[in-house]
């Protein structure tokens, strides 16, 4: 029996609305701005993290991320299987009381190395799951530097994959750049979004 993932329509563009919505909050895109303006990528990453995790909760998801403990799973934990955020939805069927296990809707990885190579290692290992929504983030400090990225991402990682592969691909998958702002008054310019297209194999910019 294959498996197959139930469809959710427009699911990447709803979560960037989500997202985006949570981005203006002051009292957490303060620490968030500062962070990105200085280059700070460890508190970049850390106000990132919850960020992304209230985001999902916006969604109706439950998530797993460092800080955020779940104890949906039988296994209790803040992290599985090696990614930064896990996202389960909430509204699945299943006895009060009685946790089980149940596949990921969405997975996140937040990575703020500046190798490029470190970045596709974390599209690798999204790209690897069964999720509706698959989204990698990542730190530049220009837009030419983003685009770079990106290009590297499609050469190293998307090529890399057979045509059957690639178009077998289920759900979203995008990728996240974030920058200094150049000037932009935050969050505007601060973001960008690149969502991934199977039939072509390029990273498109939304």
């Amino acid at each position: 029996m294959s498996y197959t993932i139930p469809e959710y329509p427009a699911i990447g563009d709803k979560w960037w609305s989500a997202f985006w919505e949570r981005l203006q909050q002051p009292a957490e895109a303060g620490p968030l701005k500062a962070a990105a303006i200085g280059g700070d990528l460890k508190a970049w990453t850390s106000n990132l993290t919850a960020m992304v995790a209230q985001t999902c909760h916006d969604m109706e998801w439950i998530a797993a991320a460092k800080g955020f403990p779940l104890s949906l799973l039988p296994q209790s934990g803040q992290e599985y299987l090696g990614i930064d955020v896990l996202a389960f939805s909430g509204h699945a069927s299943m006895p009060a009381g009685k946790p089980g296990w149940r596949l990921p809707i969405a997975a996140f990885e937040l990575e703020n190395s500046r190798s490029d190579d470190r970045v596709a290692y974390s599209l690798w290992k999204v790209l690897c799951l069964r999720a509706a929504l698959r989204v990698v983030f990542a730190y530049r400090s220009d837009w030419e530097e983003s685009r770079e990225l990106i290009g590297s991402l499609a050469r190293n990682v998307i090529s890399a994959l057979s045509t059957q592969e690639r178009t077998a691909l289920l759900g979203e998958t995008i990728v996240v750049v974030g920058s200094k702002g150049e000037g932009s008054t935050f969050p505007w310019g601060y973001f960008k979004m690149w969502k991934l297209e199977s039939n072509t194999g390029r990273f498109e910019k939304a």
